[in-house]
């Protein structure tokens, strides 16, 4: 994975030189989001190697606040270009919901399912720890309420009572905020009480200096920004071109760009049958995207001045609830095996063509 991440960073000069010279937007899309890619993947290495200067507890905060940064830029970019074309403001903000429901349901279905898959071939039935998977499963139903809720009020109120609609998402973007927070500090007890053993006996050296780490992780982040202005600002032309909407550029491509890297570390360490670290990053990560990045989005968008709402359409509503009912019947029984990995990825397949005709 090091090596492709060198040898993609072409993509991010071809998406400038591509922009400067107004090529095909299609190209400069494209060219944009696979640039992201190697970039979001040195934001995590550079994370993971500061977490060994700082420490497992400043390390998992880290890795707890910036596990979505590449997305949670190229949203905010979003959310700001809307508020600057008022004309484009209806479509992104589609597309910066759609990120939001895309990365849920791609970290449940695609990306578990594909490590369950993988690690069941290689290993048949794989074992995992049930309590925290149970923990995680649990707070990520939790979590899809919470987002559900205001949409639900919406489709009661929106006609009659708009900004209660605003007012409801603020609130529950300040409980999700708190209850992630919570989560956060009942991990890193966990981890400190009954897992310290086991982070001795797999301990992780430094391939970078502090500094370096630093330099990676800031240059990291002001690269991708730049290339966000430049895929952002492509969206409306290519929605054009291809035929497709802002709702499905989002709830499929954008989630793929910005956790590429860490998708492939979960089917990875599946394949090395180390199942329960697997667990926790397509769950943790599915809880960081919904009870941090979307109610972080809420509050970001009102400093914009474009608010942002948590509501979502019915058959997104009801793919999350799919979605996140079967990550937990999986997580229930402790173990997994190369057929429930195959019924992920059917039904994210499944819901993937009924997005694609869904219409805007």
């Amino acid at each position: 994975m090091k090596y492709l991440n060198y040898g993609l960073l072409i993509f991010v000069v071809l998406a400038l030189l591509a922009d400067w010279l107004h090529w095909s937007p299609v190209v400069v899309f494209f060219a944009a989001a696979l640039g992201v890619v190697p970039l979001a993947g040195f934001m995590g290495t550079a994370t993971e190697e500061l977490a060994v200067y700082t420490g497992p507890k400043i390390g998992g905060l880290l890795n707890a606040t910036l596990g979505n940064a590449a997305e949670l830029i190229i949203t905010i970019v979003a959310i700001r270009a809307g508020a600057m074309n008022p004309d484009q403001q209806e479509g992104l903000m589609q597309l910066v919901k759609a990120s939001i429901t895309g990365s849920i349901i791609g970290n449940l279905l695609l990306i578990l399912g594909f490590s369950v898959l993988m690690g069941g071939l290689k290993f048949g039935t794989q074992m995992f720890d049930r309590r925290q998977a149970g923990v995680n499963a649990t707070m990520l139903i939790l979590a899809i309420i919470a987002l559900a809720v205001p949409s639900l009020f919406s489709y009661s109120m929106e006609p009659l009572y708009h900004d209660g609609v605003e007012y409801l998402s603020i609130g529950v973007a300040i409980v999700m905020i708190i209850i992630y927070a919570l989560s956060v500090l009942f991990s890193f007890r966990s981890a400190s009480t009954a897992g310290t053993h086991q982070a001795e006996a797999e301990p992780h050296t430094p391939a970078w200096g502090l500094r370096t780490a630093i330099i990676v992780l800031v240059a990291a982040t002001a690269a991708i920004a730049i290339l966000s202005e430049v895929l952002v600002g492509s969206v409306e032309h290519v929605v054009a071109q291809l035929g497709i909407t802002e709702f499905f550029l989002g709830i499929i491509l954008i989630p793929l760009v910005g956790n590429v890297a860490e998708h492939v570390v979960a089917i990875q360490v599946a394949l090395k049958n180390k199942m329960e670290l697997s667990l926790a990053i397509s769950l943790g990560s599915s809880l960081q995207v919904a009870l941090f990045v979307a109610p972080l989005l809420v509050f970001i968008s009102l400093l914009l001045n474009n608010p942002l709402t948590l509501t979502f359409n019915n058959f997104e509503v009801i793919a999350l609830f799919g979605a996140s009912l079967i990550a937990a019947m999986i997580a229930q029984d402790g173990e997994s095996n190369w057929l429930e990995g195959a019924q992920l990825l059917a039904v994210y397949l499944i819901i993937g063509i009924a997005f694609f005709f869904l219409p805007a």
